[in-house]
């Protein structure tokens, strides 16, 4: 048994049948990978690490087992797997997810590989199966709710570790009063008891809350941009696995490789993030600006730099000084989980109607953002009304800028 000092949790521990896991590679590596991307050049304190995280969640995990009274297998699956369920993320966790998905072909929490080769013999000795293990992150396993559901541990820790280490007083959970309301059959899975819907409706609400002050921050979201194209010019002049390798590295590893890369291009976007000396928003607007169908489920790294190079011709600009942000809108927050009221289950949506005007706000949150270097905003901007077809923006949009 080890004893780990947490700063949000307190002690945690860890069994020495987890040890083990603990001590592999893919786990030590996330010690060197941001939790929140470049949001520490937003937030001074944002230097957390998924290691942190992932012990964390692997805590929140085991009480959680413990109170839907696992048997001791399953107490360690389910301990495993909130260990393990970020060790897929790529340098700077989400802000090099682009990447994944559309050059290697796969998510974050598509681990499958790591866990049937790398870890099997770790696995294999503590006497857990590496396909349970998979299915519990990728959400196919019978409890995968725990890690990977609506009101998950995941997501219990991410948020009370974000708020501690940002400042933003945004992220307030209460993980040991949702775990001791949460119930478990084989008929309904995981589920709510009545007592637990506040706990529940907090939670929502910092996820609400913690989107635009910290998750979708602009400062956030240029830096990961300008990153992006910088990994895209590097990986494309190099050629071959150059993509596949620069998602396997830590932080360190893959700024050290775009600082170096024979494209001075890219040396210079990158020294630019460093320096923090950032590209600035030429346009920034909502939902009821643009075509929102066309943007519904945002675009690709390469799509975006085609809108780049033609914003960039109209306003007469380098196309590399020319970025272009259109994320996805965010999901509805559609709760699957239900509550037992009295002697029946009843879905929380009906139990509560703060889902309704959350889900609302969270319409209202989503931007499209075209960024430059300073000194050209308004040209680029010009040019990106026209390519785009922007509508007007109202006065309370002219503030938002």
């Amino acid at each position: 048994m080890k004893t780990i000092k947490d700063p949000v949790h307190g002690h945690v521990r860890v069994s020495d049948a987890i040890l083990p896991l603990l001590d592999a590679p893919h786990v030590q590596r996330l010690r060197y990978i941001r939790q929140l991307g470049f949001s520490h050049l937003v937030y001074p304190g944002a230097n957390h690490s998924r290691f942190e995280h992932s012990v964390g969640t692997m805590h929140l995990a085991g009480a959680m087992a413990r109170e839907l009274e696992f048997d001791a297998d399953d107490c360690l699956l389910t301990e495993a797997a909130g260990l393990l369920h970020d060790i897929g993320h790529g340098p700077f966790s989400h802000a090099t997810e682009p990447l994944l998905t559309e050059f290697c072909g796969r998510g974050h929490d598509d681990i499958t590989p790591l866990l049937t080769e790398d870890l099997a013999p770790v696995l294999s000795e503590a006497g857990i199966d590496p396909k349970e293990v998979a299915a519990m992150v990728n959400g196919t396993h019978r409890y995968a709710g725990i890690i990977h559901g609506d009101l998950d541990v995941d997501r219990m820790d991410y948020l009370m570790r974000d708020a501690h280490y940002t400042g933003v007083p945004y992220g307030t959970v209460d993980p040991e009063r949702l775990i001791h309301s949460s119930a478990f059959s084989e008929e309904t899975g995981l589920h709510l008891r009545e007592n637990g819907i506040n706990s529940a409706e907090s939670l929502l609400l910092a996820r609400t809350l913690m989107r635009p002050s910290v998750y979708f921050h602009h400062v956030s979201r240029i830096a990961e941009s300008m990153i992006l194209l910088a990994s895209l010019s590097h990986a494309t002049a190099l050629g071959g696995n150059a993509f596949h390798e620069l998602v396997r590295m830590n932080d360190f590893a893959f700024i050290a490789a775009l600082i170096s890369s024979p494209s001075q291009t890219v040396v210079s976007i990158t020294q630019r993030v460093l320096d923090r000396r950032l590209y600035k928003r030429a346009l920034y607007v909502g939902q009821d600006q643009v075509n929102a169908e066309e943007y519904r489920q945002g675009i690709t790294i390469i799509r975006s730099r085609d809108i780049a190079e033609e914003i960039a011709c109209v306003a007469g600009v380098d196309a590399m000084s020319v970025l272009v942000d259109i994320p996805a809108f965010p999901s509805e927050m559609q709760m699957g989980i239900f509550v037992r009221n009295h002697y029946d289950l009843t879905s929380l949506e009906e139990l509560s109607p703060l889902l309704t005007a959350l889900n609302k706000a969270r319409r209202s949150q989503w931007r499209l953002g075209i960024y430059t270097i300073p000194g050209q905003q308004n040209a680029v901007a010009d040019a990106s009304g026209r390519v785009l077809s922007i509508k007007k923006p109202t006065k309370q949009d002219r503030l938002l800028l």
